[in-house]
């Protein structure tokens, strides 16, 4: 994580399940980053929208992140089926297992989810 970044509103607390998790974009063009808030226990992590296997997004559809698997729901991707705990980040199956999501440090404020966040992919 780097503090140098900026802070953007991800999203609005109200708008986001617990548990449950908001996809969000920073920047314009084609290559925006992509980040995922991710609400549990009350509590909010941010992460790159990243998978550390080869580079894709975690999610195909918008906001589908979360999965069910042995009674407890963790953080998929969609493409090769990496399984991330949703407090650490920690992939725990699949071909990145032991690897990490990249932590994005995240507060709330007045309602809203704050991240910060770099304005395009490094």
């Amino acid at each position: 994580m780097s503090p140098s970044w900026p802070e953007h509103v991800a999203c609005r607390l109200e708008d986001l399940t617990d548990p449950g998790t908001r996809e969000f974009f920073v920047g314009e063009g084609d290559w925006p980053f992509r980040g995922v808030v991710v609400r549990r226990d009350g509590n909010v992590y941010a992460y790159a929208n990243r998978c550390p296997h080869q580079g894709h997004p975690l999610n195909l559809a918008e906001d589908d992140f979360l999965v069910t698997v042995a009674g407890g729901q963790v953080l998929r991707c969609a493409s090769h089926g990496a399984l991330f705990v949703p407090e650490t980040g920690l992939c725990v199956a699949g071909p990145c297992s032991g690897r990490s999501l990249r932590a994005l440090a995240c507060r709330v404020e007045g309602g809203a989810v704050l991240v910060r966040a770099p304005e395009r992919w490094e």
